[in-house]
């Protein structure tokens, strides 16, 4: 089983190479996540923007361009279009936002006569977090795509957890369906909805994980408040995965990790697409840019 970013790392360099496509690749964050990626050895990639921009950063980032593929398009949208459209030609199997905003890159994949979204198929974003004080990667979902997920969105969310957790190596991934409570609480719909998918994964229409729900947080991660809790389940304490009742919940999880654990690790991709699309924010790390491209590669078919 992987527990870390490293060894995905090291895992991706015993596999074939996957091909990306960055869309409006021309900040030097894109550029530089996509130049040590390629330089680790676990993608090759083809930029598509506007090829003095990208030549001028390469210039001042002392990059060499010749690494890349660089395809000119000057127009942010046109471009993002084109990242599309060579996916759907096949010459890429990851995608990846560049400076271009999320809405241009959403509408481009969701386009539904050119985009990259298979029919009557779910988008979800999923996230890995590597913080030292838990044991391993956690994988949760979904901090920015689907704001009020109902039942079947968050089935669709727990499959694409437990799919993202088996390509790190989990082979039976424990899945916490979060609430506020533990407590089986017929007026809180995250409850209702957590028992649902708990019997639902019971009798094998989700399979291939161990689900409990509803969990509070606390109890999903620390086998210490499960214990003072006298919370008896083979998910608290020790959960791979954690799907979040909203977008809210698990944004807010997301950004207090990042802001006040200093040395925690990050990865995000959108699942359900044709291929793993790497989505994260503008302003992310370059680290957290290229954390997401191996999540992408290591995802991809």
């Amino acid at each position: 089983m992987i527990t870390s970013f490293d060894q995905i790392f090291e895992k991706l360099k015993t596999n074939s190479k996957k091909r990306l496509i960055a869309a409006w690749a021309v900040d030097n964050h894109t550029i530089n996540a996509v130049r040590l990626a390629v330089e680790a050895g676990i993608i090759d990639a083809t930029l598509v923007g506007d090829e003095k921009i990208i030549l001028q950063v390469c210039k001042e980032e002392s990059i060499d361009s010749s690494i890349f593929r660089i395809i000119n398009n000057e127009v942010e949208l046109s471009a993002v279009s084109m990242a599309v459209d060579l996916i759907n030609a096949g010459e890429g199997d990851i995608l990846m936002k560049g400076l271009c905003s999320t809405d241009k890159y959403m509408r481009a994949i969701l386009n539904k006569e050119k985009g990259l979204l298979p029919p009557k198929a779910i988008l979800s974003h999923v996230s890995v977090l590597s913080n030292p004080r838990y044991h391993k990667l956690i994988v949760f979902g979904d901090i920015a795509v689907i704001p009020a997920p109902d039942l079947p969105q968050k089935v669709a969310i727990t499959n694409y957890v437990v799919k993202t957790a088996k390509s790190i190596g989990i082979e039976k991934p424990k899945v916490a369906i979060i609430a506020a409570t533990e407590q089986m609480l017929p007026g809180m719909q995250a409850c209702v909805d957590a028992a649902i998918i708990s019997k639902m994964a019971e009798r094998g229409q989700i399979s291939g994980c161990i689900i409990d729900g509803p969990l509070a947080l606390d109890v999903a991660i620390s086998a210490e408040a499960a214990e003072v809790k006298k919370l008896t389940s083979p998910v608290a304490g020790d959960a791979d995965c954690l799907v979040f009742p909203n977008l809210e919940s698990a944004n807010v999880f997301y950004k207090t990790n990042t802001q006040l654990s200093p040395d925690i690790k990050l990865a995000a991709i959108v699942a359900g697409a044709k291929v793993p699309c790497v989505l994260s924010s503008r302003s992310d790390s370059i680290e957290t840019k290229l954390n997401s491209i191996a999540l992408a590669a290591i995802t991809a078919r």
